[in-house]
């Protein structure tokens, strides 16, 4: 890659947010344009109402560490990698605020508690086995465990409100858990690039296709402000358009995007509306998943602080929609499917059943349904104080599987093409919560020389004081890169 590479990131999200950032910093005179369909940044999964807002760093997330029953273990090994990619994240964007590349008008991070809160024995057994697992580990060393009721009450005294005392109830609470605003993060650093020699933010432009040419690729844009479709040439493409992703890489014809499809899924949130019953909760609380729901329909009672004010959700309840994003069009399933994909959707569709079934009682079930959910986590909780709102559309990622013809993923994939001049970003959790690690991935494959240097290496290690290194295995830099972010986040 030469010194001045032409950029594209299609998406002015969390995610092109970041990589323009890391390429500014890394290749300073890269010329790169950003081009967004709508009319303001970070609108579509990184709003703020758009997702859950949780700093996703396994401290409450139960789908992160499966249980396996027979032999009574538990695999933490995914909470182990998104803990330490959430510091990651942390770093870099302490990085950002100390040198006054990330300014925000309000906080875009706050200290939260993280709980986790089962009932019943069998889950308790689990939740134990979780603690225990974890607790060996420096990242999750300040992890505290109980089944007492009147512990408990301290932690969430609203959730305890009208419960029965006699209810086998289990709880393990991180108290340097947070809520991210990350719609405020990717405005924050947008702006920040939008003052930088050859970044140019390219709002209401819609990329209509894509085309490889022997040094890159053409870009067809379509100027919504004038209705005139434009070509721009990149050297670089990346593609962070969310669930819009999918379809954009299939118009990019590479044979490494073959065989993908997508099962859009939308999520719902009752929020309340009650001042006293909002400030009686303080923390994120998580519980177990419904059987073959998605793990993104983990059910969670959480604070939220979105621009200085305090509010209350719970949920999420799921929906379908044709669409892939929440201001897409309805013809955005039919129009993914095509020859390479049609089996593995299909395949994945058969194997999925349980999904399916659960996604159709979400759909069918009555507001006195969704309420009743609800009174397990707030047994006291009353109608009128509440009111359901619609949060972000996410894309499942479908993939093609020579065992079971396809299969349903639930993490995040990367897709490069053969000669590493695009990358498309496909799946959702837990998403903007890793960023940054995500970001770097996509650096090391696309420009793995560049990355491997001596320069990049040390200006990723200004950027990312535990870079290259284990916080997972390193108790010491794990205890003192979090000192460090928790001051410059003001985490205190």
């Amino acid at each position: 890659m030469n010194k001045s590479p032409r950029i594209s990131l299609i998406g002015a999200g969390i995610m092109s947010a970041t990589l323009a950032m890391l390429i500014k910093q890394l290749m300073p005179d890269a010329q790169i344009s950003l081009f967004e369909r709508l009319d303001r940044v970070g609108a579509e999964s990184s709003d703020a109402w758009n997702n859950a807002g949780t700093g996703h760093s396994a401290f409450c997330e139960l789908n992160y560490t499966p249980y396996n029953k027979a032999d009574k273990t538990c695999d933490i090994s995914k909470a182990l990698l998104i803990s330490e990619q959430f510091e990651i994240s942390k770093q870099f964007w302490s990085h950002l605020l100390k040198t006054g590349l990330l300014e925000s008008q309000s906080s875009f991070i706050n200290d939260i508690d993280h709980l986790s809160l089962v009932w019943g024995a069998d889950h308790r057994e689990y939740l134990r086995t979780r603690y225990q697992s974890l607790t060996k580990y420096p990242i999750f060393e300040d992890m505290v465990y109980t089944e007492d009721h009147g512990q408990i009450n301290d932690w969430i005294p609203l959730m305890m409100k009208g419960r029965d005392p006699n209810e086998i109830l289990s709880s393990t609470r991180m108290e340097i858990g947070t809520d991210v605003n990350f719609g405020a993060i990717t405005r924050g650093i947008i702006q920040a690039l939008e003052s930088m020699d050859g970044v140019d933010v390219m709002l209401n432009h819609e990329v209509m296709d894509l085309s490889k040419i022997d040094n890159g690729w053409v870009l067809d844009v379509n100027d919504l402000h004038s209705d005139v479709q434009k070509s721009y040439s990149s050297e670089f493409v990346f593609i962070g358009a969310g669930g819009g992703a999918l379809l954009l890489l299939e118009k990019s014809d590479i044979p490494e995007g073959e065989g993908y499809g997508g099962f859009p899924v939308s999520g719902q949130f009752l929020r309340c509306n009650n001042p006293e019953i909002i400030n009686q909760h303080e923390a994120k609380v998580y519980g177990k998943a419904a059987s073959g729901s998605p793990p993104m329909s983990v059910p969670h009672l959480d604070t939220r602080m979105l621009d200085g004010q305090r509010s209350l959700l719970f949920g999420p309840y799921a929906g379908f929609s044709t669409k892939f994003l929440k201001n897409g069009s309805y013809f955005d399933l039919p129009l993914s499917i095509e020859m390479h994909n049609v089996w593995p959707m299909l395949a994945a569709g058969v194997h999925n059943i349980d999904l399916t079934r659960y996604l159709i009682r979400q759909v069918t079930q009555s507001p006195e349904q969704r309420f009743e959910f609800l009174k397990t986590f707030y047994p006291e909780a009353v109608m009128s104080d509440w009111e359901l709102i619609t949060a972000g559309q996410r894309v499942q990622i479908i993939k093609k599987d020579k065992d079971e013809g396809g299969v349903l993923k639930f993490g995040t994939e990367i897709i490069v093409s053969e000669e590493r001049s695009l990358a498309a970003l496909l799946g959702a959790s837990p998403g903007a919560s890793t960023s940054v690690s995500i970001m770097l991935d996509v650096l090391s494959q696309c420009f793995p020389d560049d990355y491997q240097s001596a320069p990049w290496q040390k200006k990723l290690k200004e950027m990312i004081p535990s870079f290259g290194e284990s916080l997972i295995q390193d108790g010491d830099l794990c205890r003192r890169t979090r000192s460090m972010t928790t001051q410059i986040l003001n985490l205190n």
